[in-house]
């Protein structure tokens, strides 16, 4: 399934990968986050390509906590490829670079082979 806007795709690749193109900030990321709550309601491993975003900021960074902190209350592991340079740049001045790290994938791609799992029974909610 494909979202698009003027300035954003959110676009479900099969397996658990998703990608995303175009702005990741304050003009897009509450889309962006209402949709991912149902594209990745029934994924395990929720693996998130970021070599699309053509800009960024610090919504964006608020957004990536968020599924941290989401997948690990639903018990769901979170893998983000390509982290944008601008988000990586704040995530490290605000201290959180850490957070990110745990979740970035030092593979060169996302994970082409892996699996689409069954998510827990819970059906957790996203916080906010």
């Amino acid at each position: 399934m494909r979202v698009a806007s003027q300035s954003f795709e959110f676009e479900s690749m099969g397996g658990g990968r998703f990608a995303i193109r175009g702005v990741f900030g304050f003009a897009t990321v509450s889309s962006i986050l209402e949709r991912s709550h149902a594209l990745f309601e029934d994924v395990e491993v929720i693996k998130v390509d970021f070599s699309g975003v053509s800009d960024a900021d610090s919504a964006g960074l608020a957004l990536l906590l968020e599924w941290v902190s989401w997948a690990k209350f639903a018990e769901r592991e979170m893998r983000f490829f390509d982290i944008p340079p601008q988000i990586q740049a704040v995530a490290r001045i605000s201290e959180v670079e850490g957070i990110l790290h745990a979740a970035e994938s030092l593979l060169a791609e996302p994970a082409r082979a892996g699996k689409q799992a069954q998510a827990p029974g819970a059906g957790a909610q996203f916080g906010g």
